[in-house]
């Protein structure tokens, strides 16, 4: 299916809201039936029709039918935030007694259910070194439900060999779920590598204007069913219509920003390196990135997120680095228009800050998407007063 076709025209019935160009907000909480044969249909089957925007909205859909196709996949469904479609993914398919296999260090409130909330229900969890496919059958125990994998993370950009891991995990009769937030659809497509649920924060890239936040689940109609009638209704984690349909204006960009940031990028990295302040780079597409040939193998493309380590050993150096930005932002997430920074200093009391810890020496850069010399000129005004 073509990707101008996707963001353009699917799902969009024109004819039904007056030919208008741009999709509806069907801003409802509820919706109207004719008989009661068709309101006892809907309380039995919810998800194939309109009774209550918890579950489906006509806004909503249009947006689960794009980003659906764009991953390749049968159906999709669409949270308030990221966190929350990672909680209902991992959710939905443990048990009592289950045990989980993933990733070093995933995203912080992956991390935080697994170890603080599924340890309640008797749900384990190992962590494991992704960048080495054995680890992954190492530590598959008879009970293991899940593996959850994060391709590339967010500070290191470490890789898994997504179709590796899948084939281990089909062998076993284990459930996949892979977060794709790095790359979106465009530049990654985990179901066709074999991956059963493909996860990502529609906060990021999907949205692109930093007024939205969201997640996404694709995979199978089966299991974006099996969520939809347990863990997405019961928890209330659906999308409102019009952060929808903010979604679906970002998603009409979304190609043109990918290639602006990319080749931003590019040009922030190659400054980067040459800086005699810089001690190094590390991006997933760099010639000097350890895993580039599995990047160039199951990735199309990367762009906009990239760490790199000052010449210090010093937490206030990296501190003033960071506060003599001028034009880049210090905030979480990325995606949009601004370029962002975070110190990993950070992450730990100041007192508690350790040099001997590279992650605690990290600064991670989002390239947005203004001018590169503007982006680069910022960096190195900011690099020389320290």
């Amino acid at each position: 299916m073509d990707i101008s076709y996707i963001i353009n025209e699917l799902g969009e019935e024109r004819e039904k809201y007056f030919n208008a160009v741009a999709p509806p907000v069907i801003q409802t909480s509820n919706f109207v039936v004719n008989t009661v044969a068709e309101l006892r249909d809907l309380f039995y089957d919810e998800y194939n029709g309109y009774i209550y925007t918890r579950g489906h909205n006509p806004t909503v859909d249009i947006l689960r039918k794009k980003l659906a196709a764009l991953d390749g996949a049968e159906d999709c469904l669409v949270f308030n935030s990221g966190s929350s479609a990672i909680y209902a993914a991992v959710m939905a398919n443990v048990k009592t007694g289950d045990h989980i296999v993933s990733v070093n260090k995933p995203y912080f409130w992956a991390q935080k259910l697994f170890n603080d909330i599924l340890p309640k229900f008797g749900v384990t969890t190992t962590y494991v070194d992704g960048t080495d496919v054995e680890n992954f059958r190492k530590a598959i125990q008879s009970n293991t439900a899940v593996i959850y994998l994060e391709s590339p993370n967010s500070w290191y950009y470490e890789l898994q060999d997504l179709e590796a891991v899948a084939a281990i995990a089909k062998e076993k009769g284990i459930l996949t779920i892979c977060d794709n937030s790095y790359c979106t659809p465009l530049y990654q497509r985990p179901i066709a590598l074999g991956i059963d649920i493909a996860l990502q924060s529609a906060t990021k890239y999907i949205g692109g204007h930093s007024d939205v936040v969201a997640g996404v689940l694709c995979g199978t109609t089966a299991m974006m069913r099996k969520i939809f009638d347990g863990e997405f209704c019961t928890a209330g984690n659906g999308i409102s219509p019009f952060n929808a349909w903010l979604l679906l204006r970002g998603l009409r960009t979304l190609p043109i920003r990918l290639e602006k940031i990319t080749r931003n990028t590019g040009k922030v990295l190659s400054f980067l390196k040459q800086h005699p302040q810089v001690e190094s780079v590390i991006f997933t597409m760099d010639e000097d990135f350890p895993q580039l040939a599995l990047a160039k193998k199951q990735m199309q493309g990367a762009c906009g997120l990239l760490s790199f380590f000052i010449k210090t050993d010093s937490i206030h150096n990296i501190v003033r680095f960071c506060e003599r930005l001028q034009h880049i932002h210090m905030a979480v997430s990325w995606g949009a228009y601004e370029s962002l920074v975070i110190p990993g200093c950070a992450i730990v009391p100041e007192k508690k800050y350790d040099a001997s810890k590279k992650e605690q020496r990290m600064v991670r850069l989002y390239v947005g998407q203004e001018e590169p010399e503007y982006i680069i000129a910022d960096i190195a005004q900011a690099l020389s007063r320290i």
